[in-house]
């Protein structure tokens, strides 16, 4: 999920879902799939795919599993009718969502994250209803505590981020989608590791909410999140460090 001032909610919530080793294996397997299928199966060629297999075995995705995924995406093995579509809608008190789905089966995907939307108090919504509302970035966050943020900033704008920046206790990376793999690599060899780092969907402007309001969205973003075939959510919504405190005494 994208934001800003909310880490400490997300990476909570974040945590709870890719604790399902399962699912995120699934998800991982899917990103590899893509990959091979628009860019090709030799990762030195395809950056997309070399960033998925990182992602992949950061999580200790089985090795045979990631080859039987690139296979899928060249295909050479059957399974590779994988594609990417976004589903965008509203959630409670009006915040803008976004899903990028990966999935094998339309007609089976769409009616199950509207149901989502609906149990949880939003709706899902047409083509390009909020997607004017984003930017899509690559980002990467890192704790300040312990960060030398000139040293970031050097290596990060050398690589072709966009921006570095201070929020809160965080250090915030992004740059465009394209110069992802480029960024990763560069803070990999300078042995800087970020606490988050994902391509997603940053919001020109947010919702600020209240903790009842808060509790509504968090539950639509983790129940989309767990979905097998959504890969990232991104809303427009901003929740305090007091709404988040409060959240988390309950």
């Amino acid at each position: 999920m994208a934001g800003h001032s909310h880490w400490a909610g997300i990476k909570h919530k974040k945590a709870l879902v890719d604790n399902k080793r399962g699912k995120l294996w699934s998800k991982l397997s899917k990103q590899i799939i893509v990959a091979a299928k628009m860019g090709g199966g030799d990762p030195e060629a395809n950056a997309r795919l070399r960033t998925a297999i990182a992602d992949a075995k950061a999580v200790s995705l089985p090795k045979d599993n990631i080859a039987r995924a690139i296979k899928k995406g060249t295909g050479e093995l059957d399974g590779g009718n994988v594609e990417e579509v976004i589903y965008e809608g509203y959630g409670p008190a009006g915040v803008a969502v976004m899903c990028d789905i990966m999935t094998d089966n339309r007609n089976r995907t769409a009616p199950e994250v509207r149901k989502l939307f609906e149990i949880h108090g939003g709706k899902l919504g047409a083509t390009n209803c909020v997607a004017w509302m984003f930017d899509r970035k690559g980002l990467f966050v890192f704790a300040a505590n312990g960060t030398d943020e000139e040293k970031l900033m050097e290596i990060a704008l050398e690589a072709g981020a966009e921006d570095v920046r201070q929020v809160a206790d965080k250090f915030e990376v992004t740059c465009d989608p394209d110069a992802y793999s480029q960024v990763t690599d560069a803070l990999e060899t300078a042995e800087i590791e970020p606490d988050v780092k994902e391509i997603t969907r940053i919001p020109n402007n947010t919702v600020d909410l209240d903790a009842s309001q808060a509790r509504k969205v968090l539950k639509l973003m983790e129940a989309l999140d767990d979905h097998d075939d959504v890969q990232n959510v991104s809303a427009n919504f901003n929740i305090s460090d007091e709404v988040i405190a409060e959240i988390g005494e309950e």
